[in-house]
């Protein structure tokens, strides 16, 4: 299986669509909002810092990111095929992260791209701030979080276009639609 970068704003279903993925095809799964938490959880220095950026709707930077993913992929099984979950936000996270996928003489593989209505997005988003207590899913917090995606990764889809490696898939009120619609898809690259 190519690796695969599961792309769409807050709440889209990336962890959700990714999940189902890995369950099917047996991938490997790589999330940087998992990560990230467990760096928090665990204190360290760099989920401190990224505990605070987080809290404030901001993105971490680009080198620390980078430097994180490189060693999270460089532990995983080879020859699976990876999922990318929240990774690469930006065009310089793409680039970067088509050249470390280059130096280990690997691809990008393909772009997942998962539309869904901003209204959606926010009900989603606030309905799973009360079920798993994240204190980074407010209002306040998730239309910054909104504004960060539509200036700063929005763009992207762009460059993955360039790169021949867009695909997307729209909400139409049905998760196994959709999940059915991305299988179909997938299961034409095998």
């Amino acid at each position: 299986m190519k690796n695969i970068i599961i792309f769409g704003a807050p709440g889209s279903g990336k962890g959700t669509y990714s999940d189902a993925i890995v369950e099917r095809y047996g991938m490997n799964h790589i999330s940087t909002g998992d990560t990230l938490r467990n760096e928090i959880k665990n204190g360290t220095e760099v989920g401190k810092l990224a505990k605070e950026l987080i809290d404030k709707g901001q993105l971490i930077p680009d080198e620390l990111m980078i430097k994180i993913l490189a060693n999270t992929y460089d532990r995983l099984p080879q020859g699976l095929g990876v999922i990318f979950d929240g990774f690469p936000r930006t065009i310089a996270q793409a680039e970067a992260l088509k050249q470390m996928l280059a130096e280990r003489h690997h691809e990008m593989g393909v772009m997942i791209e998962l539309i869904v209505d901003e209204e959606t997005l926010m009900e989603r988003l606030l309905r799973r701030a009360q079920i798993e207590g994240r204190a980074d899913d407010n209002a306040e917090t998730i239309k910054k979080r909104f504004e960060v995606y539509h200036n700063q990764t929005e763009p992207l889809a762009a460059w993955f276009e360039k790169e021949g490696i867009r695909h997307t898939f729209t909400w139409e009120g049905s998760k196994d639609q959709m999940l059915a619609n991305i299988f179909a898809f997938l299961d034409t690259l095998k």
